[in-house]
């Protein structure tokens, strides 16, 4: 017996039956208009939102770091010329725990006799709430602003958005991405340093100029081992964004989520100028640019320690950055976002 609805007459009489058949033209009409305020929405999201091109808001006291002799001094920016061999830049929210140990290891490992590069190190920190900003003002004081520098954000912005205002500040001809829990050993810069000698035809003031080229640090060797010790439904995840990033998104490289990649600053230039991420997947929208540009990709394997206090959250995050990941690939494919070059 097929399904009914009771309307009540306009004049109060007796209610009428109305069959699902006759309910049809109302139903219809219902989810027409739900498709049109839908459609509508989705077009204001892509194109009326915001722009094509990729905005970096920067408040006027996020433009200036403070000297070891508590001077404010403002940042260069990623336009001028390099005047440093190499700058690392380092995201950090809420990191006081775990920022000292990776700090002490980069900087014993750069100021090394055996390394005639000049560097600096950038701390982001992103809009942190705890005593990451005084532990790394400890450092400043200690190895003075010309080595390290705190770039204090005062909203959260993303790790994305951290590292791409750490880039945009830093001095160096080659910068490098580290994470601030140092899960990557530092010895292994020199392994991503020689990679990009090789393509730079060993010749490190191409770096430079014009060679556009990223080293990636890549877990992808450690890939077997770390199933065996994750549950089956986590490995299931891990595998499905695995593939979901290869289909939508990168495909030369096998690890986008390593955090430690050295870019050279003709590079860094065009990436980080047109990073519309600002969360986790931001090294797939990154990757996906440099592919589109044909920029020289290349995978090193590095040696990785998991860290206790991951900021990701099981699952959702996963689920996060795999919106993001099809929001990449689907706004650039309608044209919602231009890359600049």
């Amino acid at each position: 017996m097929g399904s009914a609805a009771v309307i009540l007459n306009s004049d109060g009489s007796s209610p009428q039956t109305l069959s699902f058949v006759e309910l049809l033209p109302y139903l219809y009409q219902t989810f027409f208009g739900l498709t049109v305020l839908c459609v509508i929405y989705i077009n204001w999201m892509l194109y009326y939102r915001r722009s094509p091109c990729a905005h970096e808001y920067r408040a006027d006291n996020e433009k200036h770091f403070t000297d070891e002799k508590g001077k404010q001094v403002p940042f260069p920016s990623l336009s001028d010329e390099s005047t440093l061999d190499l700058s690392v830049i380092v995201p950090a929210y809420n990191e006081q725990d775990r920022i000292r140990p990776m700090l002490d290891s980069c900087l014993n490992f750069l100021t090394d006799v055996s390394r005639k590069w000049t560097f600096e190190v950038i701390v982001v920190s992103d809009g942190s709430t705890d005593g990451t900003c005084d532990v790394v003002m400890e450092y400043v004081r200690q190895y003075g602003s010309d080595q390290i520098r705190l770039l204090k954000l005062y909203e959260n912005r993303g790790k994305g958005g951290a590292v791409s205002l750490g880039m945009h500040s830093a001095r160096g001809r080659t910068l490098l991405f580290a994470d601030a829990d140092g899960a990557t050993s530092f010895q292994d810069l020199e392994q991503l340093e020689s990679a990009l000698l090789l393509l730079a035809s060993n010749d490190m003031t191409e770096c430079a100029k014009k060679l556009h080229a990223v080293v990636c640090g890549s877990r992808a060797h450690l890939e077997t081992e770390s199933m065996a010790q994750r549950s089956i439904f986590r490995t299931f995840l891990m595998v499905c964004f695995h593939f979901h990033v290869w289909l939508f998104g990168v495909r030369s490289i096998k690890d986008t989520q390593c955090g430690f990649k050295l870019f050279t600053r003709a590079a860094a230039r065009i990436l980080f100028n047109n990073l519309h991420v600002k969360g986790w997947a931001f090294d797939v929208e990154m990757l996906y640019v440099a592919e589109e540009l044909k920029f020289k990709l290349v995978e090193v394997p590095v040696h990785w320690t998991e860290i206790e206090g991951s900021k990701i959250v099981p699952v959702w995050s996963w689920l996060e950055m795999g919106y993001d990941v099809l929001k990449i690939w689907f706004k650039y494919r309608i044209g919602s976002w231009v890359i600049r070059k």
